[in-house]
């Protein structure tokens, strides 16, 4: 059992790209400094590139900026592919990279991601596994170490770009004195809650002049890119930001001065701050080269949280010491040949216990992936590679509708069925909170049967074209609700504290991990 469990020396999974002499560039340094403008321009030249996003949201806006510069781009996510001919090169989710095809120049985004509790393996993956002559890394300082060990091992050479910001950001001493009416145009106020984002917005649109655009990591892309262009627009009456701390990346905004409603979050047990590499990415967002606003500032709505705004932004980067790594099928399905008679998820729990990991690596956190495969115990005629495809399916597990959509969708393919959508469409945007939620959760489960279209068989999910229409139009309808959306959360605003231990159903706003299956391995196996 321990030695199918064994994850020591990762960087011997990669054969092809251990028998290649790569050059590794790390652009590091914080945001608004260059170092992705800088990375790309290289992706741009080369005969063939990759580039490796975050999240969807990024990957979409590299392939709409590289073909607009007459560069043919390709884009790949795991809801979308859109194949543009005769391109050399491609715009993808980090999941979603290919470690079999060779290419002159890969693009590693947020590289920092590695240390991710969750999604952190992608980018460890990404590293160790391209087959590129040039790959080109961006992120902050924190993992700049592991980096050079991980170059040390692979024996790839590394060289280091070290940037500064273009303008330095500035705290403002002067906080908003717990008042929202001291407000300004260019203004993003960021929240760590959903119910505080429209608290902020109504009272916000109530008390003064300014109208609001919201984003927060429960929208689709989309409708956050939309939120984004009518917040940059100065020819509207929408000059102000409600954002969650996904506005932390993947998106270019004219931010004037980022304010932080509060500098607390909840961590699915209690109230926790926000760490300080949050809180530098966030802060950072402020002020960008060639916008309105090329001086960033930033402060805090109380007086309470401004000393520990300004530690943090002091405060160096924490040296990361490990980064992620999850099984791939084949070292579960070799595992498994020990253990025949358990179910998925014990299966899981077993390989944790028993896996061998050097130093450097940590086993990333699978509760996402236990609990869906604990739903789907019931349903018979699933084999190991179909369970461990639909438990990396981009489901929010703390939503009933979402996940009873994840059930029959694999009920309906476990009888060879093809997989309906059988959901309609929603009949006009949003005109309370349940609605907006509503929404949010069918544009979800288009999402997710747009991500296992392009995970199983073709025959098996015939409904593609109808649910890229029904995502577009959801899309669509969100971002008219959230225009116009002026009433108080009513579903969650009054929940009280979960107990010590329990998670909580109230969402933080975040962009929820999007789950990929590791990428096959097969070669190792010699098959």
């Amino acid at each position: 059992m321990v030695t199918s469990a064994d994850l020591t020396k990762p960087h011997m999974w990669f054969p092809f790209a251990r028998a290649m002499k790569r050059k590794i560039i790390y652009h590091c340094g914080p945001t608004n400094s260059g170092k992705t403008y800088n990375a790309l321009q290289r992706f741009m030249e080369a005969k063939k590139g990759i580039y490796c996003s975050p999240l969807r949201l990024l990957a979409m806006e590299v392939f709409d900026k590289v073909n607009a510069l007459g560069v043919y781009c390709s884009l790949l996510t795991g809801q979308e592919k859109k194949q543009v001919p005769f391109s050399n090169h491609v715009a993808c989710t980090v999941e979603m990279v290919s470690t079999d095809d060779l290419y002159d120049v890969a693009v590693i985004d947020e590289i920092q991601m590695m240390a991710d509790s969750c999604r952190g393996y992608a980018w460890t993956r990404a590293l160790l596994g391209l087959k590129a002559d040039e790959i080109h890394m961006c992120g902050d300082p924190s993992v700049l170490n592991i980096v050079r060990k991980i170059c040390s091992d692979t024996g790839d050479e590394l060289h280091e770009c070290h940037y500064g910001r273009f303008k330095p950001l500035v705290v403002e001493a002067k906080t908003l004195l717990g008042d929202l009416k001291n407000i300004r145009s260019g203004d993003c106020v960021v929240a760590f809650s959903r119910r505080e984002i429209f608290e902020v917005k109504l009272a916000i649109e109530k008390h003064t002049d300014h109208r609001c655009c919201v984003i927060y990591g429960a929208l689709p892309p989309e409708t956050r890119r939309q939120q984004a262009n009518l917040f940059n627009d100065q020819d509207n009456e929408y000059d102000v930001l409600v954002a969650s701390d996904a506005v932390g990346m993947g998106l270019n905004l004219n931010i004037r001065r980022v304010v932080f409603y509060g500098l607390t979050k909840y961590n699915g047990q209690k109230n926790v701050p926000v760490p300080s590499s949050q809180v530098k990415q966030i802060a950072g967002r402020a002020g960008r080269r060639g916008s309105i606003y090329p001086d960033g500032l930033t402060t805090t709505l109380h007086l309470d949280d401004l000393e520990y705004l300004i530690q943090c932004l002091k405060e160096p980067f924490e040296e990361v010491k490990k980064v992620g790594l999850f099984p791939f099928y084949e070292q579960i399905e070799l595992f498994a040949g020990q253990l025949p008679n358990l179910t998925f998820s014990q299966l899981l729990e077993q390989f944790r216990e028993n896996c061998r990991l050097d130093g450097s690596y940590f086993f990333c956190q699978h509760d996402h992936i236990k609990k869906v495969a604990n739903m789907l115990e019931k349903v018979k005629g699933l084999s190991l590679e179909d369970r461990f495809n639909f438990c990396f399916a981009p489901v929010n597990i703390r939503d009933p509708k979402a996940m009873y959509h994840l059930l029959r969708f694999a009920s309906s393919y476990s009888q060879n069925l093809p997989v309906n959508i059988a959901m309609g469409m929603p009949k006009g945007s949003a005109r309370n909170d349940t609605e907006l939620l509503d929404l949010e959760t069918r544009h979800q489960v288009v999402s997710m049967y747009l991500w296992l279209s392009n995970h199983f068989k073709e025959e098996t999910f015939p409904y593609v074209k109808k649910a890229e229409e029904m995502a577009t139009n959801i899309a669509a309808l969100l971002g008219q609700s959230l225009i116009k959306a002026n009433w108080k959360p009513e579903s969650r605003q009054m929940r009280k504290p979960k107990p010590e231990g329990k998670k909580s159903e109230e969402g933080d706003g975040d962009e929820k991990p999007s789950y990929e299956r590791p990428r096959s391995i097969a070669k190792l196996f010699d098959r």
